[in-house]
């Protein structure tokens, strides 16, 4: 453990004692013939916020910038994101959307009008990526859009324009607007976000208020050409159960989801904690508390499950991940922050949450994809050019081979820990899938300090072999610097054992894998 890592007496909490083996032991039955849902690949979804330098400086630089570019997105960015398969991308916020006037970010650029980002860190932003730059990315990362519609600040006929702009073929005035700005065909624009955290900084409203809002403002964004509209409605946060109660009853089946923000804060707002330096008891809350995530899930479903019982209403987890101290001198309003393994363990133990609960959960959109709170990637402050990937990237693209397979149902022993705060950790965690005949089963060790070895009994499927990756650290906070951009990648997993049919697999302290059985 490194001079970041303080020794800690609450250790002695531990369930069990970790100090007397070297190595702990778990059991995974898996049955391949026992099929659930499909995982939809939504829930691999991405976030992207003009908040920091999310959008300019991590994905756009524009053309004439001397970072290498395509048509002004980052090549070394947008490369990367192809390699995660990005299903969905949320724009343009968050907070941002509902002061976010779209007209200001079409036309010419040099004409563009600047605007100042009230909620984050007053910075003056030029417009110059707007609504044919974020709808092209899409295009070029091969992913649905989703955007977050202006109801905080803005009106029923800005949306219903903007709506009309992307999506219209025929020859009405927002589209032809459109064909003078260079776009001759419309998009495609599944998702519609109407409103964001309404209850909050997109209006600070009560749920009856929004709930009638939403019913006015959905009302007039029409489809147009054969585009279907999926009208998401601003949802709750975290415990808030009464949001969903009040929306589910008063909105119902005019909306095609409403959604959820959920994320891993163990320390309250106020005080976050560093996102590198922290103990063990963090370490351990920080899980727990990411995991805590099911019972949430749990009870807004059971909400949506007594007013629709039809399942007509999908619920979208649209923000969820880590938030702790931005990185030491850089603006506070920014929201930039480091990725460590205990980052990257908090994405692979929500996953393995989220596929269990798809009957209602169709998509999860982290926070966020560049530079901001837990991304996938880091570009430097600078802008000399420089990327990172962060663990957490590697966590998304190892678990990649999920999406839109279909999900088998598993039973776990292992041992648990309780932690801080009343919650206990199971210090195991896995989720498995089948797609295309083949069974990828991803297993996380959460413990701070011990192997696991895990014994696999499959039924259904004569196993051979197992082969497959594992991403680990030298340590719960090993990170991905712009000095050090390899300390945390992804290698060839070598402590999977077939005897007898029985997999076995040994994996180290606080790391990943995901193999793929044969």
């Amino acid at each position: 453990m490194n001079k970041h890592f303080k020794s800690l007496a609450v250790l002695s909490l531990l369930a069990f004692s970790m100090s007397a083996a070297a190595q702990l032991t778990s059991e995974i039955s898996l049955d391949v013939t026992k099929e659930g849902n499909i995982i939809p690949k939504e829930i691999y979804g991405q976030f992207s916020e003009h908040l920091g330098q999310c959008i300019y400086g991590g994905l756009w630089v524009g053309e004439n910038s001397q970072i290498p570019n395509e048509q002004g997105y980052r090549k070394d960015v947008l490369q990367a994101l192809k390699e995660l398969h990005v299903p969905v991308l949320r724009w343009p916020g968050g907070c941002f959307a509902d002061e976010y006037h779209w007209m200001d970010g079409i036309g010419p650029r040099e004409k563009r009008p600047t605007m100042v980002n009230n909620n984050w860190g007053g910075t003056v932003e030029d417009n110059s990526f707007g609504t044919h730059e974020f709808l092209n990315l899409c295009e070029m990362l091969g992913c649905e859009p989703y955007i977050s519609g202006n109801v905080g600040s803005g009106t029923v006929e800005e949306l219903a324009k903007w709506v009309e702009y992307m999506t219209s073929d025929g020859n009405s005035p927002m589209a032809n607007l459109r064909r003078e700005n260079g776009r001759d065909k419309p998009w495609k624009v599944k998702f519609l976000g109407v409103g964001n955290e309404s209850w909050g900084c997109g209006g600070n409203m009560r749920p009856e208020y929004y709930s009638d809002l939403y019913r006015r403002y959905s009302t007039y964004c029409r489809e147009y050409d054969g585009n279907k509209l999926y009208k998401v409605a601003s949802g709750a946060s975290d415990y808030d159960y009464n949001w969903t109660k009040v929306c589910m009853k008063a909105i119902g089946n005019k909306m095609n989801a409403i959604s959820l923000h959920y994320y891993s804060v163990i320390n309250g707002w106020d005080m976050k904690g560093s996102a590198t330096d922290f103990t063990t008891a963090e370490y351990l809350r920080t899980l727990s508390k990411c995991r805590e995530v099911e019972e949430v899930l749990q009870k807004h479903i059971a909400i949506m499950d007594e007013l629709d019982p039809k399942n007509r209403v999908d619920l979208l987890l649209d923000e969820w991940g880590t938030w702790w101290d931005v990185e030491e001198g850089t603006n506070p309003g920014w929201l930039f922050q480091q990725n460590t393994m205990r980052d990257a363990l908090v994405a692979s133990l929500s996953f393995d949450i989220f596929h269990k609960y798809t009957r209602r959960l169709k998509m999860a959109n982290i926070a966020q994809i560049v530079n901001v709170l837990q991304s996938m990637i880091l570009t430097d402050q600078e802008g000399t050019g420089h990327m990172v990937l962060t663990p957490t990237y590697h966590v998304f693209r190892m678990y990649s081979v999920h999406q839109d397979a279909t999900y088998l149902p598993l039973e776990l022993k292992c041992d648990i820990v309780d932690t801080e705060g009343d919650r206990k950790l199971p210090l195991v965690s896995a989720t498995a899938s089948k797609k295309d005949g083949q069974v990828h089963l991803s297993v996380t060790n959460a413990s701070p300090d011990k192997t696991e070895t895990i014994t696999v009994n499959v039924n259904g499927l004569n196993v051979k072999s197992a082969e497959g990756e594992i991403l680990q650290g030298k340590e719960m906070g090993s990170y991905n610097s712009f000095q050090k951009p390899e300390e945390v990648k992804p290698a060839v997993f070598t402590g999977a054992k077939v005897k007898k049919g029985v997999l076995t697999l040994t994996i180290p302290a606080h790391s990943i894998v995901t193999v793929t059985l044969k």
